[in-house]
């Protein structure tokens, strides 16, 4: 994830939370002020009711301690643990009305983070001895990357650029705007100079033909080969012979994933680990 230090992550955390707050709550939980005692305070259970991969715990505690500074959370799963139908996450003592605000904003982000992992852990899973590493991508839900990411790191997975800032990612619509595969890499790295930047670069080749023409130019850092049937990317590979830095894209699934990992290629970037993985099921429960 783009955030290094922990300060910096809990300051994210917080930003969040306040607008996903003000997006649910707007001017009061009128239902919960209506029925529920000011200074109630009740306890709950998070319930799991499918099996897979646990995530976004860390995050549903520090939702519940920025609404009420008193809450109580014992965590019994972690981040990353396996879950099954009928186990108990985590137990939650709070305000009352806490409890029912923070109610669905803890079950949405926890049961979409859940699936998210459950689904980087089955890919991770299936490349285990290849050497080959299981890319996200930024095929995210609009301002839930930062959790969608976190998600497939806890699941096993490797996020990817966090956004457009922060790799070089010369893909075929830049190169057909630019006038092909040299002129862009030169203008890349022409722009780099003049702004002082160090970025990897990444560049997307769709045939051996624009792959030749890549090894010529050299200056870049990794080769995406595109929709490459298996025999074909498997040369293209071969041909790159560790020169840089290798990845397959496009039409992977969990059933062939792992032959594409066995062709040699270092990195395999799999957009539906966050736009495919649905979520998981699971209750918050008052008891």
């Amino acid at each position: 994830m783009y955030i290094q230090n922990q300060r910096e992550h809990q300051q994210y955390l917080e930003q969040f939370i306040a607008l996903a707050l003000k997006e649910d709550v707007g001017d009061g939980d009128h239902t919960s002020n209506a029925c529920i005692p000011e200074d109630g305070r009740s306890k709950a259970k998070l319930l799991i009711k499918s099996e897979g991969i646990v995530g976004g715990v860390e995050a549903a505690q520090s939702i519940f301690k920025h609404m009420d500074p008193d809450a109580k959370v014992t965590i019994h799963i972690k981040d990353g643990k396996d879950v099954s139908y009928g186990d108990v996450v985590f137990d939650v003592e709070c305000n009352s009305r806490v409890l029912l605000m923070a109610e669905r904003l803890v079950l949405n982000l926890m049961q979409r983070m859940s699936a998210i992992a459950t689904l980087s852990n089955r890919f991770a899973f299936e490349v285990i001895g290849t050497g080959a590493k299981i890319l996200d991508t930024r095929k995210t839900t609009p301002l839930l990357r930062y959790f969608e990411k976190w998600a497939v790191n806890i699941g096993g997975c490797h996020n990817y650029r966090f956004g457009l800032y922060d790799r070089i990612m010369i893909k075929d619509n830049h190169i057909k705007a630019c006038g092909g595969i040299t002129q862009a890499i030169h203008r890349v790295h022409e722009h780099m100079k003049q702004h002082r930047l160090k970025l990897p670069v990444t560049i997307e080749v769709s045939n051996l033909n624009e792959l030749h023409e890549v090894l010529a130019v050299k200056q870049v850092d990794r080769i995406m080969l595109d929709n490459f049937e298996l025999p074909i990317l498997k040369e293209a590979v071969d041909i790159v012979d560790k020169a840089f830095e290798t990845e397959a894209s496009g039409g992977i699934t969990i059933r062939n994933v792992y032959a594409y990992a066995k062709t040699g290629v270092d990195y395999i970037s799999v957009g539906a680990l966050t736009h495919s993985a649905g979520s998981m099921d699971m209750s918050l429960k008052i008891v």
